[in-house]
């Protein structure tokens, strides 16, 4: 099992072992030590599974006072996973990591607690499986602009327009997000 930081060293691509015969493949999905001794020492509460169709741009989700990390992974298709880090005064604060997770690579993506978290369907489908480190509180969530001209995200949306839910094409631009609702780097 390969655990690789993303440009934002937090955020933590996995790329598991894949045991395959003439039968079809075994491969873990999650194991807590090992994790752990790969940098994400969650404890996870909560199991969530998405599908949508290509073009749907998820995001850019975050709990402010409850912060989820999530360890994502597809199941079917393919997307762009991207984290935003939010927390005031971090030296990485507005900037983005973004890969592609797909059924295929089988590659997971960790995404801690304080960093914004989307993806944008590039298959005709997809499933997305993600383990959250809190639960789902709706009254908790906030969000930034997926399209934040300062964070500057490099969707892949090869000329389409992005299929939004209403709320997340009215989130605030990050500099506009009230600095009260952001979390605190802690070092």
């Amino acid at each position: 099992m390969k655990f690789s930081p993303t440009s934002l060293p937090e955020v933590v691509l996995v790329e598991p072992d894949v045991y395959r015969d003439d039968r079809g493949f075994l491969l873990e999905t999650y194991h807590a030590e090992k994790y752990r001794a790969g940098g994400i020492d969650c404890v996870f509460v909560q199991d969530n599974h998405s599908r949508s169709v290509r073009g749907t741009l998820r995001g850019l989700h975050a709990q402010w006072q409850r912060p989820q990390g999530k360890l994502l992974r597809v199941i079917h298709g393919e997307i762009f996973d991207v984290a935003v880090d939010i927390r005031r005064g971090s030296p990485t604060f507005g900037k983005w990591a973004g890969e592609v997770l797909s059924s295929a690579n089988r590659r997971q993506m960790f995404v801690p607690g304080g960093f914004a978290h989307g993806f944008l369907v590039t298959s005709e489908t997809a499933e997305i499986l993600y383990k959250c480190s809190d639960f789902y509180a709706p009254a908790e969530e906030r969000g930034v602009l997926w399209n934040d001209p300062k964070v500057g995200i490099e969707w892949p949306l090869d000329g389409i327009a992005p299929q939004l839910h209403p709320r997340d094409a009215a989130f605030p631009a990050l500099d506009r997000a009230p600095e009260k609702d952001l979390p605190v780097f802690a070092p």
